[in-house]
């Protein structure tokens, strides 16, 4: 098995939402502001490339929304989907599993796109996209707070195309070998997803907004967007631990700079040890 990072380009979000509680006098040494408070993060995907599979874990945010919506995210940055694809000589035709953290538009934005003729169709025609139950229908039915987050384009036309499926954790190892286990988290939305995969003798977790940066590595960093903050602390305090104790590879999906990091235990609690890109491993 191979992985590969694909990046997808970059975007902006406000840095008191993406820290939550933490006063801006401690984050913005970790991710300075421009003028309009926003903070600059990656939308950085993972490719597995394993036997006769090709699975993409998240997507980024897509290229069919309009200038407005792209506007208020200040979308930047020289990588796309399909560059990054083309890089390694892959094409989105060759994707054969699409496996979605989570359905927030930032993470599924570029499952779905736009024809020539105005009309949505797949990104991956010959892929099979993972979800769960749970959270599929969380998203179809949105809550007030995170219905901006869900955009029926994203989300729909992949159920109608019929090639949706759901996995729950007993199934994992069965309909998808190459995870070593799918921990299921409830803080940041109902039942996000984040991967176990084992790679080179290590163990790798794809971290999605449990973790989406260096940054957020001490407890009370949570994001201001979590539907449950407390249940956020819980699950990522058991994670870390687990990764330091088992000496984790931690992929970031959206830190700016940081592909990959390991954790240790300090007197201060679990901590970043080293940071690396995926290539380096």
């Amino acid at each position: 098995m191979t992985l590969h990072t694909i990046d997808t380009g970059l975007f902006k979000l406000d840095g008191g939402a993406m820290f939550g509680v933490v006063p801006k006098s401690m984050w913005q040494r970790l991710n300075p502001s421009d003028a309009n408070n926003m903070c600059t993060w990656a939308m950085r995907c993972l490719l597995v490339e394993d036997g006769k599979r090709l699975m993409l874990i998240d997507n980024g945010i897509g290229e069919k929304q309009d200038e407005k919506f792209r506007g208020h995210f200040y979308l930047h940055g020289n990588d796309s989907l399909e560059q990054s694809l083309r890089r390694l000589g892959f094409t989105s035709a060759d994707i054969t599993d699409v496996f979605l953290t989570h359905l927030h538009f930032d993470h599924c934005g570029g499952s779905v796109v736009r024809t020539a003729a105005d009309k949505l169709a797949l990104a991956f025609p010959n892929a099979t996209y993972w979800s769960n139950e749970a959270h599929w229908e969380w998203a179809v039915q949105p809550n007030a707070r995170e219905k901006a987050s869900f955009l029926k384009e994203n989300i729909l036309p992949i159920q109608e195309s019929g090639h949706l499926r759901f996995v729950t954790a007993a199934e994992a190892a069965t309909v998808l070998p190459q995870f070593r286990e799918i921990i299921f988290a409830d803080g940041h939305t109902e039942k996000m997803m984040v991967p176990v995969l084992q790679y080179k003798g290590r163990k790798l977790a794809f971290m999605a907004d449990l973790l989406p940066s260096v940054g957020h590595i001490p407890l009370p960093y949570v994001m201001g967007y979590d539907m449950r903050p407390l249940v956020t602390m819980a699950e990522k305090e058991a994670v870390l631990r687990r990764a330091a104790d088992e000496n984790w590879v931690l992929f970031l999906e959206h830190d700016p700079t940081v592909p990959c990091c390991t954790v240790q235990h300090t007197e201060k609690g679990v901590r970043a040890a080293d940071t690396f890109r995926l290539e380096d491993l």
